[in-house]
């Protein structure tokens, strides 16, 4: 794709938005992130430029697990909205070699799904593009979506769904998940019912014994315990910043690779981290954060 021309003044679409060779302008106003006129809202381009570092983290992952298979590859991304990141996922990395790879995007409003799919008709990504109207918690048994999937993302899912994606890429051995985890309340709510029992006399009921402290030691426990449990079942975690934190207030990638079939020592430290905290009896929690058995399944 030739660069658009640049006035003396104006710098091109293609430098302002640090577009790649062969990188589809036409998808990108079609997904509303440029407008007909080749502008760009600070709204969209903090949207841009999540996906962007995204897409960056994990393209490497991505091409590595595609050549390990012999081209092909499977990702399912929750949560997907309007699914900027399955389609510049599929544009940047699927587009120009097709054969074998399949991005299909869960989303729980119809009319988005509708949307999806008649964008990737209109760019020729039918045959290696699905959406499916669910939600995530009833996505893994959903005959529409296979019993085995590469890589799991899920870019702000919010509160559970980012749980559920977990879920889900256990259950189907995902070799990949990259979690950009949003709005965290489940947590912090059984943290708040923890100081009406024994632990209120502990000094690290200090941690969340004001109303703001309990929300966003919530959120920052809710990760600790999404990275203990994918390292239980074998998963071996980076967390790192997305992007600035300018550009989102939610912006921890939690990026798991599968490198062993368990790990029991983990296992015990998030049982034990529940335990110190006053939620072990807590059998919400425990089903939520589950970890394998002694078998290692």
């Amino acid at each position: 794709m030739a660069k658009q021309p640049a006035s003396k003044n104006k710098p091109s679409l293609d430098d302002t938005l640090g577009l790649r060779p062969g990188q589809s302008i036409e998808l990108l106003k079609a997904l509303h992130i440029v407008t007909r006129e080749g502008g760009i809202n600070q709204d969209s381009r903090r949207k841009l430029k999540q996906v962007y570092h995204l897409t960056q983290f994990i393209e490497p992952h991505l091409r590595e697990l595609r050549a390990a298979q012999g081209g092909k590859i499977s990702l399912v991304d929750h949560g997907a909205g309007k699914s900027y990141l399955g389609f510049i996922l599929y544009d940047l990395v699927f587009k120009a070699e097709p054969e074998g790879a399949w991005v299909a995007g869960v989303e729980t409003r119809a009319e988005l799904v509708e949307k999806s799919s008649a964008l990737a008709r209109q760019l020729g990504f039918e045959q290696g593009m699905q959406f499916v109207n669910l939600p995530v918690a009833q996505s893994t048994d959903h005959p529409d979506l296979p019993a085995t999937v590469d890589v799991v993302t899920a870019l702000h899912a919010c509160n559970t769904a980012t749980d559920d994606a977990i879920a889900f890429g256990l259950k189907k051995e995902a070799k990949l998940m990259a979690l950009v985890p949003c709005c965290q309340a489940e947590v912090a709510t059984h943290l708040k019912a923890a100081k009406q029992g024994g632990l209120g006399n502990s000094s690290l009921f200090e941690l969340w014994r004001h109303p703001l402290h309990t929300r966003e030691f919530g959120s920052q426990l809710t990760n600790v315990l999404r990275c203990l449990q994918l390292e239980a079942h074998g998963y071996q975690v980076t967390v790192t910043e997305l992007v600035g934190w300018e550009h989102s207030m939610k912006n921890e990638l939690i990026l798991a690779r599968k490198h062993q079939r368990s790990n029991p020592k983990a296992g015990a430290r998030l049982t034990r981290l529940l335990d110190d905290l006053g939620l072990a009896g807590d059998s919400g929690l425990r089903q939520r954060f589950f970890i394998p058995d002694h078998t290692g399944r």
